[in-house]
Parts: C-alpha cells; structure tokens; sequence
C-alpha cells in the first residue's frame, strides 16, 4: 500500500514556505535541496521540512496541499512555523 505525504519546507534565509505532495519525501526532499537543477525550490535553497502528513489515498493528500496552498493554508502555516 502506498503512503501519501503533504510536506512544508521552509527557507530560513528567504522567509519563503513551500507546499508539496510525495510518495518518497527523502528522495523529494533531496531533489528541492541538491539535485533539482531548475524550478522554483532552487532559488531559495537551503529548505528545512517543518511539517509532515501521512495519508492513505491520494485524493486526501492532494486535497490537503491544495489547501494549504490557499490564503486560509498560509495564515495556518504563518500561525504555526513562525
């Protein structure tokens, strides 16, 4: 059974937040800080993960990070890691 992930990165030295969705959040995570060679995470390395959520289906983790990616998703975010 596959294992869903919604994570937050956060860049401490740009104050930038991100939001994603993963079935691998080591290899993702490694992708965001080293690998990747273009993108919108590259700009503002280095990230450090600040939230994790498992989920056991992907219409449930997609759902959360479309709304953590909303403005009420960034206020909790803003009211939570900062």
């Amino acid at each position: 059974m596959d294992e869903f992930v919604v994570y937050i990165l956060y860049s401490k030295k740009y104050d930038k937040f991100y939001k994603g969705f993963t079935t691998n959040l080591i290899d993702r995570f490694k992708s965001h800080n080293s690998l990747a060679t273009k993108g919108y995470t590259i700009k503002y390395r280095p990230w450090m993960v600040v939230h994790v959520e498992f989920f056991n289906n992907k219409s449930d983790a997609l759902k959360r990070e479309k709304f953590l990616k909303t403005g009420a998703g960034r206020a909790w975010i803003r009211k939570n890691y900062l």
